[in-house]
């Protein structure tokens, strides 16, 4: 249906009107049922996507992985969950497509293995999409706000504006993958699930009778089944990223067949028979090279990133602060430092029973204080 049709099938209305992101699943049934209740006119929208079409897999090369679980949150079987959550709430939901756009997200996350870097779509999808194309179907049909099902929470304080911070489960918290989004938009967002723990939305999901009160969650990279990004970024490419696999001197250690298939700090799948632990410490995209050697070359204290977006205005010289370098790590503290050009730096300063963890350039750094979410960049070395 076009916006000049929703806008004339929901005209008239004085409750304020919402677009909610609607995937199918129990987080987005439940923030969809919850702004029912507030009395939020609420209009749900499915973001429809094509499934890129993977290549069978050369012999003895680019393996099939396969994991149980549900995956993605774009099928046919998600949009007809999303439509039986919608009738059930009595709101109306339209699919929006958005194929052309998502194929933006899936040509970054290829590029990216291309770089040797290790890419998080789902930071893309909620800043370019979610909270990004869905503002302008929002704008559209005279919709004040976007609301989705993360698991983060808004304040709104009258002189500093807006404040995201983690979701009160901070075992699901997602305010992580929502750094990139703009702050102009936090005004507008809507978080309703940011305040429950997980057991709570499915227990108000059961209440409500919705068929989305028992679904598995979703795997974290919609648009690939678990362990099959290799063959996507092959794909994408033109073909593996074969190569070396050597320590830090440059001695040839094994090949590899693609830096596709690796992160800072992997240990696992590295196919060598060294007789000791190695672990990846760097990959040169430009030599198709994996580097690896002892935990203790892993990089661990100190990143700068790139691109970065302040939620808040930085301090103007080195503040302390929590920053955490992976969606499901911990944040570990740090000095952190502002620099020109869009770019932060972080020292870490809590030693190891304190680490980050492997810094693998590509993700996202995101700053926080306390439960505060300040910024975050894109860790470029």
């Amino acid at each position: 249906m076009t916006a000049e049709a929703m806008t004339t099938e929901t005209a008239g209305r004085s409750r304020p009107r919402v677009v909610v992101a609607m995937s199918g699943g129990v987080d987005s049934s439940v923030a969809a049922a919850l702004l029912v209740e507030q009395g939020y006119d609420c209009v749900g929208v499915f973001m429809r996507q094509a499934t890129p079409a993977l290549p069978p897999p050369a012999a003895g090369s680019l393996p099939v992985v396969s994991a149980p679980g549900h995956q993605g949150c774009c099928s046919a079987a998600d949009a007809l969950d999303a439509r039986r959550v919608a009738d059930r709430l009595g709101i109306p939901l339209y699919p929006l497509d958005l194929t052309d756009d998502f194929e933006r997200i899936i040509d970054n996350f290829a590029m990216e293995y291309g770089r040797g870097r290790t890419p998080n779509p789902c930071v893309r999808c909620n800043a370019w999409l979610k909270f990004g194309r869905l503002f302008d179907h929002a704008d559209a049909i005279g919709a004040g706000h976007v609301a989705t099902g993360h698991y983060a929470r808004l304040d709104h304080d009258a002189a500093a504006g807006p404040l995201l911070r983690r979701g009160l489960d901070r075992d699901r918290d997602q305010s992580y993958v929502l750094f990139d989004v703009a702050a102009e938009r936090l005004r507008r967002m809507l978080l309703p699930v940011g305040g429950l723990r997980k057991a709570e939305v499915r227990q108000r999901a059961e209440a409500l009778g919705l068929v989305t009160a028992d679904k598995p969650d979703s795997q974290e990279i919609c648009f690939v089944p678990p362990g099959q990004h290799a063959r996507l970024v092959a794909a994408r490419l033109g073909g593996s990223r074969a190569g070396e696999v050597v320590d830090s001197g440059g001695r040839v250690l094994g090949r590899h067949d693609g830096i596709e298939f690796f992160t800072v700090g992997q240990r696992q799948g590295l196919g060598l028979a060294t007789g000791s632990r190695l672990y990846v410490t760097r990959i040169d995209a430009a030599a198709r090279r994996i580097v690896v050697g002892p935990r203790e070359e892993v990089p661990e204290t100190e990143l700068v990133a790139s691109d970065a977006r302040w939620l808040v205005p930085p301090p103007a010289g080195p503040f302390a602060a929590e920053v955490q370098c992976r969606a499901q790590r911990t944040a570990a503290p740090a000095v952190v430092t502002a620099q020109t050009g869009g770019r932060f730096q972080a020292r870490f300063t809590g030693g190891p029973e304190a680490s980050p963890g492997p810094i693998s350039p590509g993700q996202p750094a995101v700053v926080y204080a306390g439960d505060q979410l300040l910024g975050g960049g894109w860790i470029a070395g």
